[in-house]
């Protein structure tokens, strides 16, 4: 055991050891998702430089809180794996651990010895996951990728942004997260099985891959029409009403997916008539008339306020939202009944607010408070005293290869 299990479990993945060899976001985000599920992770950084995020802004007095937010609960070691001294340390580490993630370009561990096979003899339990732009295979597989790069290649920013745009990048890296999200599923899943196959599995992630399953129905509505699908703003590609729609003050967000909800929206505007329209009655007639459909709800709407419509409009069941800024979202009552912003004390940069966790699971506890991110290179004396006491109770540990 090379990192102290926290007590109580924090999750169900409560003993799971992580060794991250992964920076920026993509892989950080898993192993993060990994924490919030009770595994403990030990982040092995580069020496005098440490993972990229650490110079990434905003900052409080003079560290980053983006790095904070991304790792906030693991340990850091620094660790130079060209250097044999450190190769020993990081192969003892191996060898104590249950997952190793990653997110180098393809290769980078092949050249440092730590090919599949190699990792598979000597740590033949272990599940090592791999997040990469373009995936371990493929033509694209020596290509570098950021999330930008992966929105656009992805299809991503060709039906996002104003309606008769080029496209634009959404507006959080879902790229980066996504594959994150996916990694983590699959580690937990393969661990899953590992309990009754003792095997370790290799788990390839591509962001690219990730990012075509997350198009969804854009994807699937090209396959089935030919036709490639263009921005459209905040609306729906063929559910109508599905959009933001104008008030006399501030706009509002609206969405009837159905023919009921639709007729409920039609007389909570006072149009009942539209509800037996042969024009708006049908979801498919919607579709076609959507922007005679947007003009006559705006119209509707300018009557009063966006405050006043979803009073109204949500007392009458009707699916509808404000536009929230992130102001707004940090104090949205719900978000706070549900636990969904935690504090961290850091030791250098004081107390910090961020995202918590989205599972809730019962049985574990729920704290409204996390464990700080690390400095580079904190754990190094009790990491390093652990695995000499490790080596002296189990002088049979596989050799350093």
């Amino acid at each position: 055991m090379i990192l102290p299990t926290s007590d109580p479990p924090r999750g169900p993945l409560h003993g799971v050891q992580v060794l991250d060899l992964s920076r920026v976001l993509a892989g950080p985000f898993c192993t993060l998702l990994l924490w919030e599920l009770g595994a403990e992770v030990l982040k092995i950084e580069l020496p005098g430089h440490g993972d990229d995020t650490r110079a990434f802004p905003p900052f409080q007095n003079g560290e980053s809180v983006y790095f904070a937010s991304v790792n906030r609960g693991k340990r850091s070691l620094a660790l130079d794996l060209k250097s044999s001294t450190d190769r020993e340390v990081f192969n003892g580490l191996l060898a104590q651990s249950d997952v190793l993630v990653e997110n180098f370009r393809p290769g980078a561990m092949e050249r440092l010895g730590y090919d599949w096979p190699t990792i598979q003899k000597h740590a033949p339990s272990i599940v090592y996951a791999r997040v990469s732009g373009f995936g371990q295979t493929g033509p694209y597989r020596d290509r570098p990728a950021y999330d930008l790069i992966v929105q656009a290649i992805g299809g991503m920013m060709s039906i996002n942004g104003p309606e008769g745009g080029e496209g634009h990048r959404l507006g959080v890296s879902l790229g980066d997260t996504g594959a994150g999200l996916f990694a983590a599923l699959a580690v937990a899943s393969a661990l899953y099985e590992r309990r009754e196959s003792g095997a370790g599995r290799l788990v390839d992630i591509a962001m690219l891959d990730c990012q075509t399953m997350l198009l969804e129905a854009a994807l699937v509505r090209y396959f089935a029409t030919g036709v490639s699908e263009k921005p459209s703003g905040s609306r729906h590609q063929v559910i109508a009403p599905f959009d933001v729609f104008r008030t006399a003050d501030q706009p509002i967000a609206i969405g009837c997916a159905n023919d009921h909800l639709f007729a409920k929206l039609a007389s909570a505007l006072d149009r009942p008539d539209w509800a037996k329209s042969e024009r708006y009655a049908t979801l498919p007639a919607r579709h076609l008339n959507q922007p005679d459909l947007k003009a006559d709800i705006e119209a509707a709407l300018a009557s009063d306020s966006a405050a006043e419509w979803l009073e109204k409009l949500g007392s009458a069941g009707i699916p509808c939202a404000p536009l929230h800024d992130m102001a707004q979202v940090a104090s949205d009552p719900q978000l706070a009944a549900r636990g969904a912003f935690v504090t961290v004390d850091d030791p250098e940069m004081g107390r910090l607010t961020m995202t918590g966790s989205p599972f809730h699971i019962s049985g574990f506890e729920r704290p409204a408070t996390r464990p700080p991110a690390p400095n580079l290179d904190e754990a190094r004396e009790a990491v390093l005293d652990e695995l000499r006491r490790q080596r002296i109770r189990r002088p049979a540990m596989p050799p350093v290869w």
